[in-house]
């Protein structure tokens, strides 16, 4: 069951204080010691996903148990679930000098945790992609409160090469001629096409387009696996709300807070945490190379690259069960340690 966490009067890193902040969040599992809790694993959503979306690996024989672990899946301002531009008339856009960042994020998630559930430390932080930046996050910010982390296709800092992505992405939308400067007075059909074309081009490998690997995921051709598999997915989030999680995503940098104050490499040396960074072998978007530059300034951290033609998809292998056995090992070795 899905449940709420609000707060009132929640200062963003933006600079604007919001009346009203909610946090949903669904819990998997049960603790295994009500008065302190040490098998917990916190598992933040990613880019255009809602928890439902991303819980499929949560099952006895998935790659998180939740009969041997509590698992708590927070869902990313920005995503509709909580605060975001389709659920608060007080979010805005960039436009309108408002974002969110992962600074917020990760805050609003140590509330519950810290605070609404009176966990003190999690056995583990697991995320793809923007949850991958949310681990680090946890991890840096909160360094005596994380055991492990582990961030699957992702970096904690957005490169400049992934920001020209996310901004072809973020012109897409724009670009159609319901933007009106801060929001849609329709459905911005002609934007809804081309950002879904850009996203499924970066997605996965050239070598995936080559093999055709659509063709056994039931698709007739490639038009359909665009159509049915990327446009119809994002034509269910409100283009708002797809604009606001790119924000969060181009601001990415995990030493841009007031711990920090921009010093990268401090905040990666800072990191505690046993880490497991696991690259996509073909990503994309958050390279092998960035990956593995990251994972050589964590004092603690193996680097294991998915040997996946699935690109950035590798992470999230709900479609191709080879790529979530070999995640589901390296997690239950990492959970081992």
């Amino acid at each position: 069951m899905t449940e709420f966490l609000t707060l009132t009067e929640f200062p963003l890193q933006c600079g604007i204080v919001l009346p009203e902040i909610c946090l949903a969040y669904q819990i998997y599992g049960e603790f295994n010691h009500p008065s302190n809790p040490t098998n917990i694993i916190l598992y933040p959503t990613s880019y255009g996903a809602q928890h439902l979306d991303l819980d499929w690996l949560i099952a006895p024989d998935g790659i998180l148990n939740p009969d041997q672990y509590c698992i708590i899946m927070v869902n990313m301002l920005g995503n509709g679930l909580s605060t975001s531009p389709s659920n608060s008339a007080h979010c805005g856009l960039a436009e309108q000098n408002f974002w969110f960042t992962h600074w917020d994020n990760v805050r609003l998630q140590a509330h519950l945790v810290l605070n609404h559930l009176g966990i003190q430390q999690l056995a583990l932080v697991y995320g793809w992609s923007m949850g991958a930046q949310q681990a680090y996050h946890w991890a840096a910010c909160y360094p005596d409160r994380v055991a492990r982390i582990a961030a699957l296709c992702g970096t904690a800092r957005t490169t400049e090469h992934n920001q020209i992505f996310l901004q072809s992405l973020r012109h897409a939308l724009t670009s159609d001629p319901t933007w009106t400067g801060c929001g849609f007075d329709g459905v911005p059909d002609r934007g809804l096409q081309t950002f879904a074309r850009i996203y499924a081009s970066w997605a996965a490998s050239q070598a995936f387009y080559r093999d055709r690997l659509y063709l056994p995921l039931g698709y007739s051709s490639l038009d359909d696996y665009l159509l049915r598999g990327w446009e119809a997915g994002y034509r269910k989030r409100d283009p708002r709300n797809l604009i606001a999680m790119i924000d969060t995503w181009l601001r990415c940098d995990v030493s841009d807070n007031p711990i920090y104050h921009g010093d990268y490499r401090a905040a990666l040396a800072a990191i505690q945490a046993k880490t497991l960074i696991m690259p996509g072998a073909t990503d994309l978007y958050f390279t092998p190379e960035d990956c593995k530059a990251e994972a050589d300034l964590i004092p603690n951290a193996q680097y294991l690259p998915i040997p996946s033609l699935w690109g950035h998809r590798a992470g999230n292998p709900y479609q191709h069960p080879p790529d979530a056995t070999f995640i589901r090992s390296a997690i239950a070795a990492l959970l081992a340690e």
